[in-house]
């Protein structure tokens, strides 16, 4: 079978042209994937609106209310960097919905690619840079309430930590946190995973590549996990504004490749989601983050 994918249509909305944040990104990586025949009616998956229970075991209830009805400070929503509207809180619901669907299909199909997600620098009561709901902590809490499931790894190769998983599973003893970042990047202050690995600025391929290969053989030693939530940010690369590495398309490509070789050989099952990117260019953008689902469809079939 073809590697399971998850978007929904309201993942892009009309937003500010702009806006640093690339809204339209979502429905341009869809449509990219439709293009190379890599999703289809078959392999195509949508989510529902989050589960009111999911969202409150990780979040503040009063939050996720406040922000619904728009209800959050100035102070809150400067925070947040994104403009309050409906369609926003249309996609912030479906969102991590869609990373849990990922992840069950993961479970059945050893693979499955999340065309959104990584929103790792929200907390439990607040909103951080353009993430208002953590939806690798929400999955990683849904999965361990399942039968068989012990042991979760966040594996996480965003430019930036991924602070807000880190803070929201500290006490979390089946989830362990993987943060492999930009150390001079945002955010300014870090929290503590279970494994962080900070990268000096304009690191290159052949560097972060043995960087990246070590810090996984370590994390699923440690882990020894029944399933990995894979963040495949791109905002490593090059040309990225909000980077500062040096990492090649290429060494995007071989990244992902060797991620997913490593789980698949071990017979882990995996969900990617796609984690930051912000490139002007928003359909290069796009293709950047059809990296991973290619590596996938590689690796997986």
């Amino acid at each position: 079978m073809a590697v399971p994918i998850v978007y929904h249509p309201d993942y892009s909305f009309p937003f500010p042209d702009k806006h640093r944040f690339p809204m339209e990104k979502f429905g341009l990586l869809a449509d990219h994937m439709r293009a190379l025949g890599l999703l289809t009616p078959r392999n195509g998956f949508r989510p529902g609106p989050c589960r009111q229970a999911w969202l409150t075991q990780t979040h503040c209830p009063d939050y996720l209310a406040r922000f619904a009805a728009n209800r959050l400070s100035a102070t809150e929503t400067r925070q947040m960097n994104l403009p309050w509207s409906e369609g926003l809180v249309r996609r912030t619901f479906l969102a991590p919905s869609g990373t849990v669907l990922t992840a069950q299909l993961a479970l059945q199909h050893g693979i499955a690619c999340h065309l959104a997600g990584g929103t790792h620098h929200a907390h439990f009561d607040y909103a951080a840079g353009f993430c208002i709901l953590n939806d690798l902590a929400i999955t990683a809490k849904v999965l361990l309430k399942q039968p068989g499931i012990k042991r979760v790894l966040i594996f996480d190769v965003d430019v930036h930590q991924g602070d807000g998983t880190a803070a929201l599973l500290a006490n979390e003893p089946g989830a362990f946190t993987c943060s492999v970042h930009c150390e001079r990047n945002f955010p300014f202050e870090k929290q503590v995973s279970d494994l962080d690995v900070a990268l000096p600025d304009g690191m290159v391929d052949e560097d972060y590549l043995a960087v990246v290969h070590d810090t996984l053989n370590k994390a699923l030693m440690l882990a020894k996990p029944d399933i990995v939530l894979y963040d495949a940010g791109v905002d490593v690369f090059e040309g990225d504004p909000l980077g500062r590495l040096n990492i090649s398309e290429t060494g995007i490509r071989e990244r992902d490749y060797q991620v997913l070789s490593e789980l698949r050989r071990r017979g882990i099952p995996v969900a990617t989601v796609i984690g930051g990117g912000y490139d002007d260019d928003r359909m290069a953008l796009a293709r950047r983050h059809g990296i991973v689902v290619e590596q996938a469809s590689r690796v997986f079939q």
